[in-house]
């Protein structure tokens, strides 16, 4: 087949989801107020970090840089969003490694996370994570394409593969190897520092001790089970979802739902980011 025939639809129409009658200014005002308590929230969390300085610790750092990676993630385009996913992966594997250095090497911690090797790890997650992106948005902004309507809400990989013109079965392979491996590697290091972890918290003698050092960790791992196991379904998952459909429900997940719960699974739970918003709701009344 001729491909210089197909090189000039590079403009897309969204599918979106099919929502009628009453229920389509629900669907939008609903995701729309989603989108601006996202954008709040973690906004909201940067600026505490920043105005506290009993935030000022290792773990809010990466905190507040996985907040505004989840602000430039629900308004992107294709390159830049698979980007920031892997940059997300990388991130939350240097957030458990900062949380096996402050559980299981207490004394050498601050040591070993000084403010240089903060800055390191996070600019080398984001430099890490738009590298590896390069491969599959590359591969797939390169085919020539027949169609223009994207059954999804964003131009993601596999709905746009399907418009092609030419068999993508060698792309998807490499998608699914180059996402796949990255996510189960990145997956596999964080299961490991949880192991290491859990091992120095049951040999704790207290079980407020434990209690705490649990209460440090829930809220990682629970952002960690939403993103890893949402996007394993969609990218590594079988066909059989992505050709019911079915994708586009699970990637509300990791696309609006991880941004939107992100700040609140960091505030709700956390005792020290309570204490943080009252003694600065306190510096503004005494300012004000």
């Amino acid at each position: 087949m001729d491909h210089a025939n197909y090189t000039g639809i590079h403009n897309f129409i969204l599918a979106g989801f099919t929502a009628t009658g009453n229920m389509r200014p629900l669907a939008v005002m609903g995701t729309l107020c989603i989108y601006f308590l996202t954008l709040a929230g973690n906004l909201f969390i940067i600026v505490l970090v920043k105005a506290d300085s009993g935030l000022s610790t290792p773990m809010y750092f990466f905190i507040s840089v996985l907040s505004f990676l989840e602000i430039w993630y629900i308004s992107t385009t294709l390159y830049v969003f698979h980007s920031l996913g892997m940059t997300e992966c990388y991130l939350l594997g240097v957030m458990a490694w900062d949380r096996y250095l402050a559980i299981c090497r207490p004394l050498h911690y601050h040591a070993l996370m000084s403010r240089q090797v903060q800055l390191w790890l996070a600019v080398a997650s984001w430099v890490a994570g738009f590298s590896a992106a390069l491969v599959p948005a590359s591969l797939t902004a390169t085919l020539p394409f027949c169609w223009k309507e994207v059954a999804h809400y964003f131009c993601d990989l596999a709905p746009l593969m399907r418009l092609a013109c030419v068999d993508t079965s060698w792309h998807t392979q490499v998608h699914k190897t180059v996402i796949g491996a990255i996510n189960i590697c990145d997956l596999l290091i964080i299961l490991m520092l949880y192991g290491g972890i859990l091992r120095a918290v049951m040999k704790l003698p207290s079980a407020a001790s434990r209690a705490k050092a649990f209460s440090t960790c829930s809220s990682h791992m629970t952002v960690v089970t939403l993103f890893f196991g949402s996007a394993f379904i969609v990218y590594v998952g079988p066909p059989e979802i992505r050709a019911d459909g079915k994708d586009k429900l699970i990637a509300l997940v990791y696309a609006l739902f991880t941004p939107f719960f992100n700040p609140i699974i960091y505030t709700l739970r956390n005792k020290e980011v309570k204490e943080a918003m009252k003694r600065v709701a306190q510096k503004f009344r005494t300012v004000c």
